[in-house]
């Protein structure tokens, strides 16, 4: 699917799918790097390491990392060209911020990965999605291996009238009928109807699934015998979006993993996690070498031929 195709499919349908999107050279890094944050699912499933399993059983977000991450490879990801150039077509503009970026590891029988069809804005805003073009959000679902309906494809349901006509309260739509939860943000109606039309998300290693926070879409159960699957949860926004947020870097920032990608790192990659561009009345002889203080290892020379 060529990037003009994705933006029509994700504007009209709320997602878009494209297969083996992300590059081999991007991509074969960042696997062969899994095992940095992951035991491989041979090892999980045959208990290598009891420990180190312990910590992925019981809930379903406890094989969530995040960024930065253990792995250089793996923290390439979220700033390649291939997936900025997608969100910047997306969002139709290239003033951008990466607002999020997880990994996510899942093992059979781990835990209960099956979820409710629901929305994300309730953690990716503190107000609610805008349809408006200038603030919209896209959150990418990148497969760092095979996902298949068996190893839990991600569901997604298409925009519609009916859809598009769900109250923000409630969020989280059951299959049938509930006593209703969390203040009423569980809708105590079932919705079998929304589930008739989900879509299973499905692709090779690379593929890349981008949606809204609007877009109703779920978690789904892993049902291979052993199996274990592996992707990325990144979320990108317009800069002037201040209001879709879910990590503030700069409680991350003095942390080993942070300055090791930052110091390999070009100008408009740290534009993503806010950086002020070269050029930008932050840039003053005193910051430059506060900086350089900080990260040594930065070639801060595109910012000193801004000043």
């Amino acid at each position: 699917m060529d990037l003009s195709a994705a933006a029509e499919s994700w504007v009209k349908d709320g997602f878009a799918i494209l297969p083996g999107y992300l590059p081999t050279e991007v991509l074969d890094p960042a696997i062969s790097e899994l095992d940095l944050l992951f035991p491989p699912g041979k090892d999980f499933h045959d208990e290598v390491d009891r420990e180190r399993n312990a910590r992925f059983r019981g809930d379903e977000f406890n094989g969530i990392d995040s960024f930065p991450f253990a792995s250089l490879a793996l923290n390439r990801i979220p700033v390649c060209d291939a997936l900025v150039t997608l969100a910047e077509s997306l969002l139709g503009t290239q003033d951008i911020r990466l607002y999020s970026a997880e990994a996510w590891a899942k093992y059979e029988g781990a835990a209960d990965y099956d979820q409710d069809l629901h929305r994300d804005y309730l953690n990716h805003t503190i107000l609610v999605p805008s349809s408006a073009p200038a603030f919209r959000q896209v959150e990418l679902f990148v497969f760092l291996s095979d996902v298949t309906v068996e190893l839990g494809a991600p569901r997604m349901v298409a925009r519609s009238s009916v859809t598009d006509g769900l109250p923000a309260r409630p969020n989280f739509f059951p299959r049938a009928d509930t006593s209703g939860t969390d203040d009423g943000f569980v809708a105590s109606t079932g919705r079998p109807d929304l589930y008739a039309d989900e879509i299973a998300a499905t692709g090779p290693a690379g593929t890349v699934v981008a949606f809204q926070p609007q877009t109703l879409h779920r978690g789904s159960a892993m049902s291979r015998p052993r199996g274990s699957r592996f992707t990325m949860h990144l979320n990108y926004r317009p800069a002037a979006a201040e209001w879709a947020q879910r990590h503030a870097w700069a409680d991350r920032s003095h942390h080993q993993h942070w300055y090791r990608f930052v110091e390999q790192a070009d100008p408009r990659q740290l534009e993503l996690f806010g950086f002020p561009p070269p050029g930008h009345d932050y840039w003053t002889p005193e910051t430059l070498t506060g900086v350089a203080q900080r990260y040594p290892g930065l070639d801060l020379s595109p910012w000193r031929s801004g000043l």
